[in-house]
């Protein structure tokens, strides 16, 4: 497991670039992003390089953030490759509250799922303990140096 920052946003033009190009002048990295919207405001969930002072830089410049824990898994970049994981969630009896997924540069990381569970801890162990590759804070430090 590994955080990812929400950031709370309004619809209007300009807002996610402000957001974007206060991350870059930081010299911090974008690994993945979603946006989920309502007809006035949006949320914006980041994996970044350094979530902890994406945080505190977004929040210096009036953003409403919240740091959250998220679980990271590897998959197939591949038909079926997410069907064989929603299918053991499935059975596992786990239930997602959000995903998204991002693909990956490095060697052996094809395609990466980021899912938030009701109970992260309990839900991410169940994964390992089923076989389903968990990625942790390690990979997240790869995906900074490639």
């Amino acid at each position: 497991m590994f955080k990812q920052i929400s950031v709370f946003i309004e619809n209007k033009p300009g807002r996610l670039a402000e957001v974007t190009a206060c991350l870059a002048s930081a010299k911090i990295n974008l690994h993945a992003l979603s946006i989920a919207d309502t007809s006035d405001f949006g949320i914006l969930r980041l994996v970044v390089s350094d979530p902890e002072m994406a945080a505190g830089i977004l929040k210096d410049k009036g953003f409403m953030v919240q740091t959250t824990e998220v679980t990271a898994v590897a998959m197939g970049h591949s038909p079926g490759s997410l069907a064989g994981i929603l299918q053991k969630l499935a059975q596992l009896d786990i239930s997602i509250e959000y995903m998204y997924a991002f693909t990956s540069r490095l060697e052996g990381y094809d395609a990466i799922v980021i899912m938030r569970f009701d109970n992260q801890e309990t839900s991410a162990q169940k994964l390992k303990d089923s076989g389903i590759q968990v990625l942790g804070k390690e990979f997240l430090e790869r995906l900074n140096e490639a």
